[in-house]
């Protein structure tokens, strides 16, 4: 039999064995991603749940992998599956922005235009003195939803463009000040799961 002058079994051999490789690598390896992430952010449940499906697709694309050890495609298909899965992951974990950061801001400069920036945004904030390498410095903390990081990062370069900044992930918080906001399907499902598990 064959498929475009192709015989069926070297176009099964050398295209839909890797194909299907690849495809099983970047699935499991992106939920490997995130299951890590959701690990580290305390999301007990979701993260076991991503853990059975992840070691189970591992397993049907390893087994092709044993049963094709003459085939160097299916080994350049596995590699290349955990490389754009590793890729895809970091971009899922990115556009999902799930859970909380903390953002640090230290600035010599005046810092009175940037505080009340994110005041009249609803930001909870927390400013203090302090002193620095170099003389009187302002420190400003701000925990906020991953979500809106890009924003508070445009503000702090439009009014203080010098100022240093870090930003950290946060396990959990507990009250405070946060502007209101419509999450996606998902991560907004995510995070209601996270605040139940937080009441019981």
């Amino acid at each position: 039999m064959e498929i475009i002058g192709i015989p069926f079994t070297d176009l099964y051999t050398w295209v839909l064995i890797p194909l299907f490789i690849v495809i099983a690598r970047i699935v499991d390896v992106s939920m490997g991603t995130l299951r890590i992430i959701f690990v580290a952010r305390g999301y007990r449940f979701l993260a076991p749940a991503l853990g059975f499906f992840e070691v189970i697709i591992w397993l049907l694309a390893i087994g092709e992998i044993m049963k094709n050890l003459n085939n160097p495609a299916a080994y350049i298909a596995y590699g290349l599956g955990f490389a754009l899965g590793n890729y895809l992951g970091i971009i899922l974990e990115d556009r999902l922005s799930i859970g909380q950061v903390i953002v640090r801001v230290i600035t010599n400069r005046d810092a009175s235009q940037l505080v009340d920036a994110l005041k009249q945004k609803n930001f909870g904030i927390t400013s203090i003195n302090a002193e620095g390498a170099t003389g009187e410095v302002k420190l400003i903390f701000c925990v906020i939803n991953r979500s809106r990081l890009t924003e508070v990062i445009e503000l702090i370069k439009h009014f203080n463009p010098n100022a240093f900044y870090s930003v950290e992930d946060v396990r959990s918080v507990k009250e405070g000040v946060f502007p209101l906001e419509k999450p996606g399907f998902l991560s907004s499902h995510i995070n209601a799961m996270k605040v139940r598990r937080k009441q019981k």
